[in-house]
């Protein structure tokens, strides 16, 4: 006598050969996927992987900016760059500019984020008014800050009652870069540690008020724990962002150097070398070099993210 389960059960053989026969086949999925993907790979290797590609190979010829008579010379053109103080003056101007700038940033834009987010009032204004010049593109920005630095007619030394030849003295003008930056760039930094403060739960800091804790113990013990992951992640994008520093340097120093090169950044050297100088090849070699150095920095972080992770899961 069969029963009704016995009936509507399939046998181990049958549930085999169903699953034979449903079961995807290896590499299907993604035979399907790929098609979803393809677009995005194809025009990853045209922009990213083809230019990185021929920079590679142009940086071992001698081409120059007319695309004829290049010759392999191999690494002589890593070889002149590591012996070329202009390009240590450049690298070593945007190291400068990025130990100034990225503190700085991290701890305006938490300072901020702090104050738009406690304040009661007018909330949607201060978050507005700290974020919108951020929207603005780098050349307006630029020249804002250029007429507001000019001796005699910007307001920074009129309003303050300075006399600071802000943009043709070496003493002053990568400060006034740092200046314009903070200003232009702090905003995006702001809104990642807005967002952050806004995902803490509340009973924590209900908690903490009820075992006597003070705004400056919430701070410490409670804010500032909860935000490591976001600051991390800010300190690396603002390096990343500061080491390439181009545009502000060049609108604001009327596409010039500087007074006596303090604000030749390693990227407006890199521009002068291929398309002054002509000399695609060695130009291409010193990108290499300060994509190598780039790249570093960010494997670098990563691996630190990794080790920080594993240890607060251990």
């Amino acid at each position: 006598m069969t029963t009704a389960g016995s009936v509507l059960a399939p046998t181990r053989a049958e549930a085999g050969a169903a699953g034979t026969t449903t079961a995807a086949r290896p590499g299907q999925g993604f035979q399907h996927g790929g098609w979803f993907v393809a677009p995005f790979l194809a025009l990853f290797s045209l922009f990213v992987i083809w230019p990185l590609l021929r920079g590679v190979y142009l940086s071992l010829t001698d081409a120059n900016i007319t695309g004829t008579g290049e010759r392999f010379i191999g690494l002589d053109n890593y070889r002149e760059a590591l012996d070329d103080p202009l390009m240590w003056d450049a690298l070593g101007h945007s190291a400068y500019f990025t130990l100034l700038v990225v503190p700085c940033i991290a701890v305006l834009a938490f300072l901020l984020a702090m104050l738009a987010h406690h304040i009661e009032r007018g909330q949607w204004l201060w978050r507005l008014c700290f974020f919108v010049p951020f929207l603005l593109p780098s050349t307006v920005a630029g020249n804002l800050w250029q007429w507001l630095f000019n001796p005699g007619t910007g307001m920074v030394n009129h309003v303050f009652g300075l006399d600071t030849p802000w943009l043709t003295d070496a003493s002053y003008a990568m400060l006034a870069l740092v200046i314009e930056t903070l200003w232009w760039t702090v905003g995006f930094s702001f809104l990642l540690y807005l967002a952050a403060l806004q995902s803490i739960p509340a009973h924590l800091y209900e908690a903490a008020k009820l075992d006597g804790a003070g705004a400056w113990q919430r701070t410490i013990h409670i804010t500032l724990p909860m935000l490591r992951t976001i600051t991390g992640l800010v300190i690396a994008l603002q390096i990343l962002a500061s080491l390439q520093v181009f545009d502000q340097a060049v609108v604001m120093m009327d596409f010039g150097p500087g007074p006596e090169n303090s604000t030749r950044t390693f990227v407006q050297y890199t521009l002068e070398e291929g398309f002054t100088s002509y000399r695609v090849g060695y130009a291409s070699a010193i990108s290499i070099i300060f994509f190598v150095i780039i790249a570093a920095v960010a494997l670098a972080r990563m691996w630190l993210l990794r080790n920080r992770t594993e240890e607060a899961g251990r």
